[in-house]
């Protein structure tokens, strides 16, 4: 057992590493803001977040890591200190669909960190609006989850936008049940999101058979709800809880662990190629036996693998349908170049949504 001298020996060497870990971060920051100001001279609009040279740097890090500190703390780690350091830079305005503590919100603080300028809006629309008017420089809108599926409505906006897609995240979702006591026995009613209360059907089902649940239009709302009223009980996050000054009553009551909803980064501009990235396009097909077929040959005669695709109505004519395909590639790589011009010429429409770093 060491002794209490011993102790305090260790305590001054780390008051001395924060020390020095503070000057760097200072050193650090300099050449961020420099590097902020060249890219400004060269494109006054251009993105100061680069999503493929922040994977570079942690990937180069884990890679040095001999430990014992862990891996994935140095990602959490360096996730802030980016965010930070991007504040110096200029402001960071992401829109995303709020309120403040829905799944969309930690999604986007979990690419974005904590230093980031959110802005909440009251629907998916609005966040594709604020990054076309120049009101945000990004916005982040869910795409699909693995229990509940595609989101539609944001593969519609999709058709008349001009944004790009600048990145994903994956999101793990994990439901909790929170009240202002904390306690089982206090619930005369629940809220949540229609989503989050599908997902936790059979836990409430058979926890809480005789306890109306009402719909909301976000978790972080049935979460304020139960802010004031003791016999109101909430389905949502970890965040919404410590918001709002709620008990966790019960923790992860989704009926599928693994739960996991995909977020599409939205911006004017494309982000830099990674090696690692993904290429999303629309497109409509001709109405003619052995079209879709036809459609999506050349992607495996170019070796690309489909991850993804989705059909929506055109809305414009009977059983005209478009597709939205997501391919591993980038837009400048030969292959995907070439898969891409022969897919054009088969089909009736065509609108490449971007290439993006894939998540990691």
């Amino acid at each position: 057992m060491e002794s209490p001298k011993d102790i305090q020996h260790y305590r001054k060497e780390i008051d001395r590493l924060d020390d020095e870990i503070l000057r760097l971060l200072n050193e650090r920051s300099k050449s961020v803001i420099e590097i902020g100001r060249l890219k400004k001279e060269t494109d006054a609009e251009a993105n100061l977040h680069t999503p493929g040279r922040e994977a570079q740097i942690v990937n180069r890090l884990i890679g040095e890591n001999a430990g014992p500190f862990p891996n994935d703390a140095i990602r959490s780690v360096y996730r802030e200190i980016m965010s930070a350091s991007l504040s110096l830079e200029g402001p960071q305005k992401v829109a995303y669909l709020g309120p403040p503590a829905t799944f969309t919100h930690l999604a986007c603080i979990q690419k974005f960190g904590t230093s980031a300028q959110y802005v909440p809006v009251n629907s998916i629309k609005d966040v594709f609006d604020e990054v076309e008017r120049g009101r945000a420089n990004f916005g982040v809108v869910p795409i699909e989850n693995t229990t509940e599926g595609v989101v539609n409505y944001t593969l519609d906006m999709f058709i008349n936008s001009n944004l790009l897609i600048y990145g994903e995240v994956l999101q793990e979702v994990s439901h909790h049940l929170l009240s202002k006591t904390g306690r089982l026995e206090d619930i005369k009613k629940i809220f949540s999101h229609p989503h989050a209360i599908a997902q936790c059907r059979h836990w409430l089902e058979t926890n809480l058979p005789n306890v109306p649940v009402s719909e909301v239009p976000s978790t972080a709302r049935a979460a304020e709800l139960c802010a004031d009223d003791p016999s109101v009980a909430a389905i949502a996050s970890e965040l919404a809880a410590q918001l709002y000054g709620l008990k966790i009553i019960k923790s992860r009551i989704e009926d599928n662990l693994n739960n996991f909803t995909r977020f599409l980064i939205l911006s004017k501009k494309a982000p830099e190629r990674t090696g690692k990235d993904k290429t999303s396009v629309m497109l409509s097909v001709k109405d003619k036996v052995g079209a879709l077929y036809d459609l999506l040959r050349p992607f495996a005669s170019h070796g690309l693998n489909m991850t993804k695709i989705e059909s929506r109505p055109s809305r414009r004519k009977a059983w005209e349908y478009f597709f939205f395909v997501d391919i591993e590639g980038h837009l400048e790589e030969d292959r995907v170049k070439k898969a891409l011009e022969e897919v054009k010429g088969r089909c009736l429409f065509m609108k490449i949504l971007g290439s993006y770093p894939a998540h990691s």
